[in-house]
């Protein structure tokens, strides 16, 4: 991760050509070749399936930084990520080619005291995809440590297994805060984030959630995501005062941790304000760096400010959490996107646009509906059997995909017999090609 660059290198024979999404300037992304790096002994080759576009991809794209991060020559965007193994290193007995995984985009250096004490996302030479000057994961493919990549169960989507990067700073939150069955949490901010604190702090056992926003769809969300109650608010700082007598309504008790997931200079006053005496503020949003905030009377009544810098050691956690059901991610889900020039553009449009947006997946396999011909099986819940007799990409290995009624249709490469269950006779991948057909 890191290496590699827009060499157009060389291919095996038969080989498609990596490519890449890559930051070159302001308002400017290209599909361009992106060149791997050589596969170490502890590497592994992953295919992309699902990459994500943060927020923080959008605001590179529009300003060339994020926070403290400035990007000062081409890089290759996207972190949140999940495929399918292409082929793994020498050493690797873990994992094999054809393995679903989730990545955590993050290599630490495991060697200064901040990493010997588990505190490995505070490694001062974080290696880090899509954090200049290191390069992202919005590409073909990518090398990445056989240890940062995490094989997923087999009722998890690879979709499922990329919101990993995303829930894994609302679980890294929960855990800094301490979040527990006699937790009542406020959330400031409906976004992604926000709304993944939201769910992580109710698999942490939290009995009472309350989240605010400006945007009513998006307490709409957060309300069939099963937040207790929502509180619309202004973005005036005029207004903080009134706001937290009507947070504190919708509590119906006292705010014992405050997520922070904007990070402005509103949100912050109104967390400092609202969160109980002996209460804890979590900032998790990063936006402004520098506030102008109540700390003094927060201080009067020892409230606890806490930092959350992304996370460690959250991937197994937040895949049991997907797998087990306590977490369901996939009504955040809703946009996809394909690998074309025309395709991304229109994903980071989109994503900025503060519409009704909230994750979007851009599928680097070619085109959204992965570009293949199957036969496939059929009806009723009966087990089945399915062929895929043509491929986008030759050496591809295809995973599950959910129908429209939620049931299970397995695509597998040529000659597999793997079973499976469906009740339809369409795919939602590829309604058009796939044609049902009762196994004998």
């Amino acid at each position: 991760m890191g290496k590699g660059g827009m060499s157009h290198g060389e291919t095996k024979d038969g080989e498609e050509e990596n490519m890449a999404a890559w930051l070159l300037g302001v308002n400017t992304l290209k599909i361009q070749p992106f060149k791997l790096p050589c596969l170490g002994p502890h590497d592994v080759r992953v295919r992309m399936k699902a990459v994500g576009i943060c927020g923080s991809d959008v605001h590179y794209l529009k300003t060339m930084k994020c926070a403290h991060f400035v990007v000062k020559e081409p890089m290759v965007i996207g972190h949140e990520c999940a495929g399918i193994i292409e082929e793994v290193g020498s050493e690797i007995k873990s994992l094999v080619p054809g393995d679903r995984v989730a990545l955590e985009p993050g290599i630490s250096c495991w060697r200064c005291n901040l990493c010997k004490e588990g505190r490995y996302n505070l490694c001062p030479d974080m290696k880090f995809f899509a954090t200049p000057p290191v390069h992202g994961s919005l590409a073909n493919q990518v090398v990445h440590p056989a240890d940062l990549c995490f094989k997923l169960p087999d009722n998890v989507s690879l979709e499922e297994g990329a919101m990993c990067e995303p829930l894994s700073v609302g679980v890294h939150a929960c855990r800094r805060a301490n979040i527990g069955p006699e937790t009542n949490v406020l959330v400031m901010g409906a976004g992604p984030i926000g709304l993944v604190t939201l769910l992580a702090a109710r698999a942490f056992g939290a009995p009472r959630i309350v989240i605010v926003d400006v945007d009513e769809y998006r307490l709409s969300v957060a309300k069939d995501l099963g937040a207790d109650e929502t509180v619309k608010v202004s973005t005036n700082l005029q207004d903080v005062d009134q706001e937290v007598v009507l947070i504190h309504q919708a509590m119906g008790t006292g705010v014992d941790v405050t997520f922070d997931c904007a990070g402005f200079n509103k949100t912050m006053s109104t967390a400092l304000s609202a969160t109980r005496p002996g209460g804890k503020v979590c900032l998790v949003g990063m936006g402004h760096n520098e506030m102008t905030v109540p700390l003094t009377p927060a201080a009067a009544r020892e409230v606890d400010v806490i930092g959350v810098f992304r996370y460690k050691n959250t991937w197994p956690l937040c895949i049991e959490f997907l797998s087990s059901g306590k977490i369901d991610v996939k009504p955040l889900i809703t946009h996809r996107f394909g690998f074309s020039q025309k395709e991304v553009e229109e994903a980071f449009e989109t994503s900025a646009s503060g519409s009704t947006a909230i994750k979007l997946w851009c599928n680097c396999y070619g085109n959204k509906n992965h570009g293949m011909s199957c036969t496939a099986v059929a009806v009723h819940g009966e087990v089945l059997q399915a062929v895929v007799f043509e491929y986008y990409y030759k050496r591809s290995v295809l995973d599950r995909h959910k129908t429209p009624d939620n049931s299970l249709v397995w695509i597998l490469p040529q000659g597999s017999r793997r079973p499976l269950e469906t009740s339809v006779h369409s795919c939602l991948i590829c309604p058009d090609l796939l044609q049902a057909e009762k196994t004998v």
